[in-house]
């Protein structure tokens, strides 16, 4: 395959909480020139135009749509239009970097992170679910290949209606970038962090189990403060009352490394995930992590991790004080396995997938 110009969709980057699908889209894009060089990608989104808000560096030169939001994603959906080769007539296939397909005539590939919506509709509006239950009928008719980052979400999308044919497993890298111990010192000072934490990254929304997380911690005074770094989500978080949580609101990336550094240890109870590249990042940091079992963040951990209940307070807890008291055996295993998985490593994946969409 020589030559080969794909369209890429990134219109999640202009969420309000852009999430690990903006994140993964974006890395991929970065790592595509190293891993194959031959491939192409252009990315299309809605006409946004300048906006302050975007703090990604998307990479990559992006083509607006004349539609934009919840309107693209309506008329891409009812009336397949307006079509991706409207501002890109040369491509030779689309990639939609999420579950919500881009109307087009040319070949189709999608990366679905999860499909929770089937799993905990309650988490997530009317419209969303309407939006993403019509964007799977569409896949199935339309879509060439789908690319999954988790065997969990593979499976999901066999039950789901689509043969095996038709499904890679194409899991998710992470940044392998250390914090020195300046940063970390930086970034407590920044931020005003406790000496002892327990850190938990990612949007506040139910699915993410936070208010579960904050009572299980509730039943064990002796363990560390709990730190929160994360966008507002949608959905009500009722939390059990307490003065020992510490909202930090997003944090920028640059950031990151050095909180998660500096955490005692990063906790991840989600309920359902497509991936949890929270996981992977603080295993970077050598930080210990205790995330679920039976979702895809089990898959993630690879035997690094401490796997609790995500339904059982008293099982996170226990994981809790399991975790700190192993903390250096976890960050050795931690670090090993988050090593294994790279960028350039899903990149090629990705290409590879494409390579087989094109030959077919």
């Amino acid at each position: 395959m020589e030559g080969v110009r794909v369209a890429y969709t990134l219109e999640q980057c202009w969420h309000r909480v852009p999430g690990g699908t903006a994140v993964s889209a974006i890395e991929v894009a970065r790592a595509m020139p190293q891993v194959r060089p031959d491939v192409h990608l252009v990315g299309v989104s809605g006409r946004h135009g300048e906006d302050s808000s975007v703090t990604f560096d998307i990479s990559i030169d992006v083509a607006g749509l004349p539609t934009s939001g919840a309107l693209l994603y309506e008329t891409s959906l009812r009336l397949r239009r307006p079509k991706v080769e409207r501002v890109l007539p040369e491509v030779d296939m689309v990639h939609n970097t999420t579950i919500i397909p881009f109307a087009t005539n040319k070949p189709m590939v999608a990366t679905v992170h999860d499909l929770a919506f089937l799993h905990y509709p309650e988490f997530f509006t009317r419209q969303g679910n309407r939006v993403f239950r019509r964007s799977l009928s569409s896949l199935r008719k339309h879509a060439a290949m789908l690319l999954c980052s988790s065997q969990k979400t593979v499976d999901d999308c066999r039950d789901a209606g689509f043969s095996a044919d038709r499904v890679r497993y194409v899991p998710l890298g992470v940044r392998a970038e250390v914090a020195t111990v300046e940063h970390i010192a930086e970034v407590r000072t920044k931020l005003q962090l406790p000496r002892e934490f327990v850190l938990f990254v990612g949007t506040v929304e139910p699915r993410k189990n936070l208010a579960r997380l904050v009572s299980a911690m509730a039943q064990d005074p002796t363990l560390p403060p709990l730190v929160v770094a994360g966008a507002q989500g949608w959905g009500q978080v009722q939390m059990h009352d307490s003065d020992r949580v510490q909202f930090l609101g997003h944090v920028e990336d640059r950031y990151l490394p050095g909180l998660y550094g500096a955490a005692s240890v990063m906790a991840y109870p989600s309920l359902w995930e497509g991936f949890g590249l929270p996981v992977l990042e603080a295993m970077v940091q050598g930080t210990p992590v205790v995330t679920s079992s039976g979702i895809s963040t089990e898959e993630v951990a690879g035997g690094a991790a401490v796997l609790v209940n995500p339904l059982d307070e008293e099982s996170i807890c226990h994981g809790l004080r399991d975790a700190l008291a192993r903390a250096d055996e976890l960050a050795i295993a931690g670090r090993q396995r988050a090593a294994q998985a790279t960028w350039n490593k899903t990149a090629q994946r990705t290409a590879a997938v494409y390579d087989e969409v094109l030959a077919s």
